[in-house]
């Protein structure tokens, strides 16, 4: 008989504990349901509950940061990021969320830091380096731009965007020619961009 019971004690603990577990996963399914229709200020809450339960979730409070950035929100995104990197200090992908906030903010100089800490671990990570590239060209820093996008574009030829910083540093350097020749790999890239686009009628 105790047999029994102690096997319905836990069969209904086991069943409670998968209620529980799709119900939060109901709860994450819902936040990018909203996400997707732009109902940012929704699928916030939806996450403010999710981290009241798990507040040692890092991932929870990283998507809680993307959506404060997606909502124009960018310094809740800042402090979301920059809460799950205490969290989680090897976090890479925190280091560059907390950069998409900072470049929205024309907050060149952190961004620039929080970019580098990455290519201190990953010398190659591709958004590292664009991020840093929009922080460049936000600084003017053309000569840094142009050489930059350069290496980048050696190691990820058949990138548009690397591409177009090439290009846009170029341009500034007075070198239209070479601005020609990487806005055509653009098109050969992404036909119809309009960027390159414009550039090569008012330069044809």
């Amino acid at each position: 008989m105790y047999k029994n019971i102690f096997f319905i004690g836990f069969i209904w603990v086991a069943v409670f504990a998968s209620t529980h577990s799709f119900a939060a996963i109901d709860q994450w399914k819902e936040s990018y349901r909203l996400e997707s229709l732009s109902q940012y200020d929704v699928a916030v809450k939806i996450m403010d509950a999710i981290i009241k339960n798990e507040s040692k979730n890092d991932f929870a409070v990283m998507r809680r940061g993307w959506l404060n950035y997606l909502r124009g929100k960018h310094d809740s995104a800042i402090s979301d990021y920059k809460k799950a990197l205490t969290m989680n200090k090897q976090s890479l992908d925190a280091k560059l969320g907390v950069i998409l906030p900072l470049l929205a903010q024309q907050r060149w100089n952190e961004a620039v830091k929080f970019s580098k800490d990455v290519l201190k671990i990953a010398p190659w990570n591709y958004y590292a380096h664009v991020r840093l590239m929009v922080a460049e060209e936000g600084q003017k820093r053309w000569k840094t731009l142009a050489k930059h996008a350069d290496e980048m574009y050696r190691r990820y030829p058949s990138d548009a965007t690397i591409l177009v910083y090439l290009a846009r540093a170029q341009r500034w350097l007075g070198d239209n020619g070479a601005a020609r020749g990487a806005y055509i790999k653009v098109l050969k890239r992404i036909p119809g961009h309009i960027e390159a686009s414009q550039f090569l009628l008012e330069n044809m």
